[in-house]
């Protein structure tokens, strides 16, 4: 069984988590052997960017070991989340493998993680990234893999990343299936993208 855990915080951006989720519970559906988990610092609501209100699996203190953790961004990430301690340190403890969407790089910069890897992130934030030392930003990817760290673009890139992780884990033909009952119009991306991995 594999277990994801994605992060959420207050302001997190929606459709960064959310498009995740849906990957990977469609996954599921579809044969993968895995469960996912909405991990939080503490046991209480979420209050997300654009209102949406979450109630977390797991806090970081009753967290089960992840084999995947995903770090999503928004205006969360861009202020308040890449300078709490408890949720870099839980970003640095994590054994496996960790997957950013969106701003969630910055994130994954200030815990240290990305040091000396080849990163992206969504457009808009590639000088705050460039800001943290050692960090390789590349633009114009939909998403990066470095090692046992990856990396997308902004918002729906998620959905690509997410598709790719799946992909390595269970196999192109169940992401491919994935992608297809979600209707993903983009989906050859993920699919094209996979050299990447």
């Amino acid at each position: 069984m594999v277990t994801i855990g994605i992060l959420v915080f207050d302001d997190v951006e929606e459709l960064d988590f959310v498009g995740p989720l849906e990957v990977f519970g469609m996954a599921g559906q579809a044969g993968a052997d895995c469960r996912v988990l909405l991990v939080a610092a503490g046991e209480g609501e979420v209050r997300c960017r654009y209102g949406l209100q979450v109630q977390p699996h797991a806090s970081f203190a009753s967290c089960p070991p992840l084999d995947l953790l995903i770090v999503p961004g928004g205006l969360g990430a861009r202020t308040h989340a890449r300078e709490h301690p408890a949720i870099l340190r839980f970003v640095r403890e994590q054994p496996g493998q960790i997957a950013s969407v969106c701003t969630g790089a910055l994130i994954l910069a200030a815990a240290g993680v990305l040091h000396g890897r080849r990163v992206t992130t969504h457009h808009r934030a590639f000088d705050l990234l460039r800001a943290y030392e050692g960090v390789r930003v590349e633009e114009g990817v939909r998403f990066i893999f470095d090692g046992p760290i990856a990396t997308s673009a902004g918002v729906s890139a998620g959905i690509d990343l997410a598709l790719a992780l799946a992909a390595q884990r269970w196999g192109a033909a169940l992401a491919a299936e994935v992608a297809h009952r979600m209707e993903w119009e983009g989906g050859q991306q993920w699919h094209s993208d996979l050299s990447l991995a």
